[in-house]
């Protein structure tokens, strides 16, 4: 007797997950993650909390604390707040949301991978513009895609992954008149927005479609939490809530999410010192046969000359530094991208690809 199997759907069937290798080695410099551990204040409070817990009790559904928290952070209302088990997941919710089956979803590549993968996880189509050759988007190319796809939902990443760059504030607001026009939403990943020199917070508002996210992961210190938020409208924020899983944010996550906001003092003092890093790595890297982009992130993307990337790599990989190979991301055959780690990290980074190079 033959077994039959349910196959997944056939839009599915054919595609690979979105994954980041994880390399036991001393400097691991490739997911951009903080080089700090958050502050010991931060673990004592969430103990203590820890022995508050009702366990035999479902979390706040609506999270209403930490949302109340996070939009304090940004000057708006808790009804302006989404929050999520990290910014995929609400970049998931919004897609959910406001994308899928017929629905046709907006990149400029290249970008953050995800977003285009999750919006085909919701059935969506995917139309990708490009960036030029020093990977700057120019309006004309947004008008393209506009007009040849109609999307619903169209992604900015600022500062962009893996190039760094950030978008300038009148190309946002340029994409935003067109959007709001077409009645469709302006998506801004800015999960590396604290490192950059500005912020599309301030656009938002209750007759504008944008909403910008947000991730705990990396100015926060907090990447094993998969925390993340989306800052926005009142009312897609209610749209998100009717889709969202019910009690999907733990107790403890939304207990760590407050408490580290409480510490926001040490979060600008973790991110001043990652810019003044980054600065200085940069400096290094402009003296080496690399081609190097400008970042406003915590991390850098550069291309060697001399060597392919994927021997760099490999050499690095032998001296113990684990960084991103880009070749995977279009139109990024031979880049690298190194996250920018403590001093002491980035000094074995920068000596090894000395000798690599």
């Amino acid at each position: 007797m033959t077994t039959q199997h349910i196959r997944p759907r056939d839009d599915l069937a054919l595609m690979e997950g979105y994954h980041s290798p994880q390399v036991d080695v001393p400097v691991r410099l490739n997911t951009n993650e903080s080089p700090f551990p958050p502050p010991p204040a931060f673990g004592e409070r969430l103990a203590a909390s820890v022995a508050e817990v009702q366990w035999h009790r479902y979390p706040d559904r609506a999270a209403s604390e930490l949302r109340t928290r996070i939009g304090e952070l940004h000057g708006v209302g808790p009804e302006q707040v989404f929050a999520a088990n990290g910014s995929n997941e609400v970049l998931q919710t919004l897609l959910l949301t406001y994308a899928g089956f017929g629905r046709t979803v907006a990149t400029f590549e290249p970008t953050y991978a995800l977003h285009a993968h999750i919006a085909r996880l919701t059935g969506a189509g995917v139309i990708e513009g490009e960036r030029d050759d020093e990977f700057v988007l120019h309006l004309d190319e947004v008008d393209r895609v506009l007009a040849a796809g109609d999307p619903q939902v169209l992604f900015l990443c600022s500062p962009n992954n893996p190039t760094g760059r950030e978008e300038p504030r009148a190309l946002v607001e340029a994409v935003l008149e067109r959007m709001t026009a077409r009645g469709g939403l302006l998506v801004v990943d800015e999960a590396y927005g604290q490192f950059a020199s500005w912020s599309a917070v301030d656009l938002i508002g209750e007759d504008t479609p944008l909403v910008v996210t947000r991730t705990y992961s990396k100015t926060w210190s907090m990447a094993a939490a998969r925390l993340g938020y989306l800052i926005g409208p009142a009312w897609v924020v209610a749209e998100l809530d009717k889709i969202v899983l019910p009690y999907h944010l733990d107790v403890l996550k939304q207990q760590a999410g407050v408490i580290a906001l409480e510490l926001a003092e040490d979060m600008e003092t973790r991110v001043a010192a990652v810019v003044a890093e980054r600065e200085r790595v940069m400096d290094v890297l402009a003296q080496l046969p690399v081609d190097v982009w400008p970042s406003g992130a915590n991390f850098v993307l550069f291309r060697p000359r001399s060597r392919s990337g994927a021997d760099v790599w490999n050499s690095l990989l032998q001296h113990g530094v684990l960084v991103r190979n880009c070749a995977s991301w279009p139109r990024l055959e031979g880049c690298l991208r190194v996250t920018i780690g403590t001093a002491a990290e980035d000094e074995l980074f920068l000596a090894a690809l000395k000798e690599a190079l």
